[in-house]
């Protein structure tokens, strides 16, 4: 029996299908994680894929306030107002770690999965994902239904299709 091609290939097979064509030369581009919502499931998905050590340099894991200033470098300035969930913390986490670990690419994840932590401004399922790229820093708003599993899977996912686009949209 042989092998056939996935007829429907995952987000991150896909990321490593162009990444692993991208670049100058042998090097291909780069990507980093900063994760805070997600708890490091975008990186584990990432990492599941044979081949990613080629281009996945690492990822960071703050889940407090003290981690995102003192590891991605997120001013306590923001931590402050507008806070952790915020567009602000989320493009300052991914570029932290874009350069932290001198990746090409970092995406962030930053939100409230619940059931605790909300409030009426900031509700269960209000997730800030932000992608870092050689070019500029995009930053997008979800609000996302469900439970904590739910939310970290869909913020997982919409991290990944973040991603995703970025690489597809970056000049070779």
């Amino acid at each position: 029996m042989t092998d056939s091609p996935d007829p429907d290939p995952s987000i991150e097979q896909r990321i490593n299908t162009m990444l692993m064509k991208s670049g100058s030369g042998p090097q291909p581009l780069t990507l980093a994680t900063a994760e805070s919502c997600t708890g490091g499931g975008v990186a584990a998905r990432l990492t599941a894929i044979t081949g990613s050590s080629g281009y996945f340099l690492g990822g960071i894991v703050a889940y407090s306030n003290d981690a995102k200033a003192s590891l991605l470098g997120v001013s306590p300035r923001t931590l402050a107002n507008p806070g952790a969930v915020s567009a602000a913390c989320a493009r300052e986490m991914a570029t932290g770690a874009r350069d932290a670990l001198g990746s090409d690419f970092a995406v962030s994840t930053t939100g409230i999965s619940g059931p605790g932590g909300a409030t009426t401004r900031k509700p269960v399922g209000l997730v800030y994902i932000a992608l870092a790229t050689p070019d500029r820093v995009t930053v997008e708003e979800f609000h996302f239904p469900g439970d904590r599993t739910a939310v970290t899977a869909a913020a997982t996912d919409a991290a990944l299709l973040m991603l995703l686009h970025g690489i597809a949209q970056h000049p070779k």
